[in-house]
């Protein structure tokens, strides 16, 4: 047989195969079928080593693909820019064919600001070579990419794949087409029917479930539950609709039923309430799962992935909450967030509607313990506790607005729960009495405290402050205030030069060291993780703290009380008398407390405490304006450590990439040039990280917080210009000539490392 036969009969036989794929992708109901089952054949008749069909996502601006690991089934989010191959390649409806991923001159001359992200290839040991991406379009729109990796045997993908290839995005763009329009209209008649039952019994109208649509607590509860709620409907008999509707069995939730174990450590307790869905028990070998969406045949794919062991599955339906309260159970989850009330949602459903409130009648309902208010006020702290939150924010608004609850995670303020607005009194009235507060002035400010273990099952402290706002209410802002051991001096994120200033000023025998930054900042916490090094037997230590949050064995922790005129001042004049090595002082609030703590740093005593100030240098002039005398206070002074809080970006879905030439040169701009060259550091190899957002993070794409420092040290130098009140600007310069790297230089350093951003950076620093 000649050479020239043999290769025809090798192409037919390719041709063969390939149609054969083809009308696999044509005969697929589901684009789980085709991203995770088909993906591997078609990449075997490419001869590559892999491939990725992306599907493109026009509202979050992405594409989409999911990738089976085990029985996990996770997703592959890429934006749609001008940075990535499957990025560029949607952006700009080009094919992308690469000899080398790693080769930047190849890339830059495709794109200028094409990256390869190697970080993947890092973590598994592989190595990316060649990349063919085509895109996909259907009638001029958007369908996707598909992204071949690694032509085995060959330097590139050869004209011969790009012809296949672009047949092959034509195929599969027909086919993600038709599977997306059968689902909207599928949608569609769904809506239409779903509450037929309610409807026909003049339960509801087709106006409520179109208001009830747009109500901002649909996307959080659901819209079964929020018409149970709103409407007064019975569990019952939305369960009855749903059932009819679905044409399944409809579950409650059922504390009884026996843990099936195997079965659940297949998958993450996460990902199921993510997914709305549980397995619940296994009778004669059928495997019996309620899902909020018992029809839901995407779900049920992702599912029988999981599963492939059980040929047999029951879907049930159930409402959202009872499949949250059934994985809690057979997870185990600590019930320590909860108050044995039930959900948020359930106690919301439980409040009645009604007129505006009258301020009298809601404050004798606050006291009684049984009280639907009572529950939900342990169920606020709880949750948020549980969040990691750090503030608790209620804020009531005039006329018939709910009240809004808001808290603050990582720094950062996100909407947590909407009360209804006739609950407007009997919810600050409520957080008043467990603080102590005085219920009938609501004119002018009060704080107080609140020690959660009397009231609910979690052993904390808030600090509580209530503000009058406008239309005769009153914010409330709780305070969760963190409490346990400190946190090893070594794990605070200082550099390397950082750390040995701060050691070195903490082994003195005597000094003044302050931590300065705005509230919330973690000073607290640096100043118990500094003193934790030198809390030894033979070092008497005293702390003045209000609140004491960190406790430690072996210190003698004191709580200031302003309303019986024990301040700061007074302590800190008692420890004098205590015989004192090392003293705490929890913050220089006054012109006394601070004069006080320099003398004390003069006779013999170290002396650790806090001001709130920008800047280390800033805290210089600070003290000299507040009348310090320059002289005593430049002889006290060991060392000022200044510090910012920076989220901290998510490790699970981070996007590293190569800076564009023009946002590095900012940013070592921003650096100061002189300085960022002192570094050492090679621009070319320099890699940021951008957020992303996942199901860990919450899809912001942070998670977690770290410290940007600077700190300024008391040499002859700087003394002597505190003696002579120099500006602050001579001051910044003389701690940069002495070592000092600015807050914002701390931050740029940690953008380098990976552990941040730039946005993060200069959101929190100036200089």
């Amino acid at each position: 047989m000649s050479t020239e036969t043999e290769h025809l009969k090798q192409q037919l036989e390719f041709r063969k195969k390939f149609m054969e794929r083809i009308n696999d992708i044509h005969s697929a109901t589901n684009l789980n079928d085709i991203l995770i089952l088909l993906k591997d054949s078609i990449a075997a008749l490419f001869d590559a080593d892999r491939m990725t069909i992306y599907v493109a996502d026009t509202k979050r601006n992405a594409l989409i693909s999911r990738v089976k690991s085990g029985a996990e089934v996770t997703q592959i989010i890429v934006p749609i820019n001008s940075s990535s191959l499957s990025g560029y390649c949607a952006l700009t409806a080009t094919v992308v064919n690469i000899k080398d991923a790693y080769d930047q001159h190849e890339l830059s001359m495709t794109g200028s600001d094409l990256r390869f992200d190697i970080s993947w290839d890092q973590k598994t040991g592989y190595r990316t070579r060649q990349v063919l991406c085509v895109p996909m379009k259907f009638n001029s729109n958007l369908i996707g990419v598909i992204q071949l990796i690694n032509k085995k045997g060959s330097e590139i993908f050869s004209e011969v794949d790009l012809g296949y290839a672009n047949e092959l995005a034509a195929s599969l763009s027909i086919a993600i087409y038709n599977i997306h329009r059968l689902n909207a209209s599928t949608k569609l008649i769904r809506a239409k029917s779903r509450y037929n039952y309610l409807l026909d019994k003049n339960l509801i109208d087709e106006n409520d479930i179109q208001k009830l649509s747009a109500h901002p607590d649909a996307a959080s509860i659901g819209l079964d539950l929020l018409i149970v709620r709103e409407m007064k409907i019975s569990r019952d008999e939305m369960a009855k609709a749903l059932s009819l509707y679905f044409g399944t069995e409809f579950i409650e939730f059922d504390s009884t039923l026996p843990h099936i174990e195997e079965i659940l450590s297949k998958i993450k307790s996460d990902r199921l309430k993510k997914e709305r869905w549980v397995p619940v028990k296994v009778e004669n070998g059928i495997l019996h799962l309620a899902m909020e969406d018992p029809t839901d045949l995407g779900k049920q794919d992702l599912i029988k992935f999981v599963y492939p062991e059980y040929k047999r599955l029951s879907f049930v339906g159930a409402f959202r909450d009872d499949i949250e309260k059934f994985i809690d159970n057979f997870y185990n989850i600590s019930s320590a967030g909860e108050s044995g009330s039930g959900s948020i949602h359930e106690l919301l459903s439980k409040l009645e509607s009604g007129e505006e409130p009258d301020v009298e009648s809601e404050v004798q309902k606050v006291s009684e313990q049984d009280s639907v208010i009572v529950q939900l006020v342990n169920k606020i702290i709880c949750e948020a506790y549980n969040a990691k939150a750090s503030d608790i924010h209620i804020e009531p608004y005039p006329g018939k607005n709910d009240v809004m609850v808001r808290i603050r995670i990582d720094g950062r303020c996100k909407i947590y729960q909407r009360i209804p607005y006739k609950y407007k009194y009997a919810l600050t009235s409520r957080i008043k009495i467990m603080s102590g507060l005085d219920i009938a002035e609501r004119r002018k400010p009060q704080d107080g405290k609140i020690d959660f273990k009397k009231f609910g099952p979690i052993d904390v402290e808030l600090r509580v402050a209530t503000l009058p706002t406008a239309g005769q209410l009153e914010d409330v802002v709780m305070r969760i205030l963190a409490s346990g051991e400190p946190i090893p001096f070594g794990n605070l994120g200082l550099t390397e030069r950082n750390m040995k200033a701060f050691e070195h000023a903490i082994e003195k025998p005597y000094g003044l060291i302050l931590v300065v930054g705005p509230t919330g900042s973690g000073k607290t916490t640096t100043l118990h993780s500094a003193i934790s090094t030198i809390n030894t037997p033979e070092t008497k230590i005293w702390t003045a703290e209000d609140p004491v949050e960190i406790t430690q064995k072996g210190l003698r922790q004191v709580q200031v009380n302003n309303k019986i005129n024990f301040t700061f001042a007074t302590a800190l004049r008692a420890f004098l008398r205590a015989d004192p090595d090392v003293i705490m002082v929890g913050e220089m609030r006054d012109e006394e407390t601070t004069a006080m703590g320099i003398e004390a740093s003069l006779t013999g005593h170290l002396v650790f405490s806090t001001l709130h100030t920008n800047s280390a240098p800033e805290t210089v002039t600070r003290l000299l304006d507040m009348g310090m005398d320059p002289f005593s206070f430049s002889d006290a002074i060991l060392c000022i450590l200044a510090q910012r809080l920076a989220r901290r970006i998510c490790t699970n879905c981070k996007d590293s990439y190569k800076p564009h030439p023009q946002e590095l040169e900012d940013i070592i701009e921003e650096y100061g040039r002189a300085d960022f060259e002192a570094t050492g550091l090679n621009p070319a190899d320099i890699i940021l990280v951008r957020p992303v957002g996942c199901p860990k993070c919450n899809d912001s794409g942070y998670k977690g917080r770290l410290g940007l420092h600077e700190i300024l040290t008391g040499t002859d130098e700087m003394r002597s210009l505190i003696k002579k009140k120099g500006e602050v600007e001579f001051i910044r310069r003389q701690a940069m000539s002495d070592g000092m790297t600015t807050l914002k230089q701390d931050g740029i350093l940690k953008c380098f490392q990976g552990l941040t951003d730039i946005k993060e950076v200069r959101r929190v620093c100036i200089k």
